[in-house]
């Protein structure tokens, strides 16, 4: 199952000025970019509906020429929710009791479905007076066309653009696409290694649409398609290896039911974190196992 909050705020937070130039453009202009802050996660409790709740980015960060601060809240909604505008609105009431600074709240809408524009306020109102008109920044990737990010040199756009408004016969285009924007931005191995992961494990092609990727590679420009065919490359190595080791987490599983039962989550948990070295030793010794405390007395050992 993809964590998406994780992969968002991963990429969010490590390109959060390019994220603003593209989206928020207006907030460069009295934003200090060198004071930009990452403050500890938020964590809120909803006691009448028991729910547990986190704040996705939470950014601090003065005011251009002033020693003044605010915050920039962000939050990444992976899908559509009733109500969410409440939630964003409790967000800002606790935020702005905790830090009292001015708060600029965003929410990036990332899930497929539905296609209507999202809203972008929260109201509390009588018949006869409104109480409340509190507003949120909205970005909605699937209203969005990713043609009109094409030539906009920034990481963000080469990752979200497979988030956006695709028809399905240009799913092989865009990936091909964002990896050709991303080759011209020059970035370090490991930020340009989460750009391509991002885009690869969003817009995950059929079999058929990986032909049409390769045609679509072989149009690219020769210098820019060297690059691009080192990161599929890589991409291939890294789906060898996450196969082998699913398959000897598939058999050290079987061997392991047979020989002490039935795992409780947690050592199961514990077995399926394991790399592919370490099951190819379980592998070998669990046949000596004839309790469930043989298996987790190994484990133990291997942690010291």
């Amino acid at each position: 199952m993809i964590d998406h909050d994780r992969l968002f705020k991963e990429l969010l937070s490590t390109f959060f000025v390019e994220f603003i130039e593209l989206f928020l453009p207006d907030i460069l202009t009295y934003l200090e970019a060198d004071s930009v802050t990452f403050l500890d996660k938020e964590v809120f409790t909803d006691v009448t509906a028991g729910e547990r709740y986190e704040a996705d980015l939470l950014v601090q960060a003065q005011f251009l020429g002033e020693a003044s601060c605010f915050l920039i809240h962000v939050e990444n909604q992976a899908k559509a929710q009733a109500n969410f505008g409440k939630r964003m609105f409790r967000y800002f009431a606790r935020l702005f009791e905790k830090y009292d600074l001015p708060i600029y709240p965003v929410v990036v809408f990332s899930y497929d479905q539905p296609k209507q524009t999202a809203a972008s306020e929260f109201r509390l109102e009588f018949p006869d007076f409104r109480v409340l008109e509190f507003n949120y920044r909205v970005i909605q990737l699937n209203r969005l066309n990713w043609r009109n990010y094409l030539d906009q040199a920034n990481p963000v756009a080469s990752a979200l653009m497979v988030k956006m408004q695709i028809a399905p016969q240009d799913r092989p285009k865009v990936k091909a696409q964002c990896l050709r924007l991303l080759v011209t931005l020059q970035l370090d191995p490991a930020r340009m290694q989460l750009i391509s992961g991002f885009v690869d494990t969003y817009l995950n092609l059929t079999e058929s649409e990986e032909q049409a990727f390769q045609a679509e590679l072989g149009r690219i420009e020769p210098e820019e398609r060297e690059q691009v065919m080192e990161i599929v490359t890589s991409w291939m190595r890294t789906g060898i290896e996450q196969g082998k080791r699913e398959g000897e987490v598939s058999i050290v599983m079987r061997l392991l039911k047979r020989k002490v039962g039935e795992l409780d989550p947690e050592v199961e948990a514990q077995v399926r974190g394991l790399e592919v070295a370490q099951l190819e030793q379980l592998s070998e010794v669990l046949l000596d196992f004839s309790k469930m405390e043989d298996l987790r007395v190994w484990l133990r050992n291997l942690e010291g």
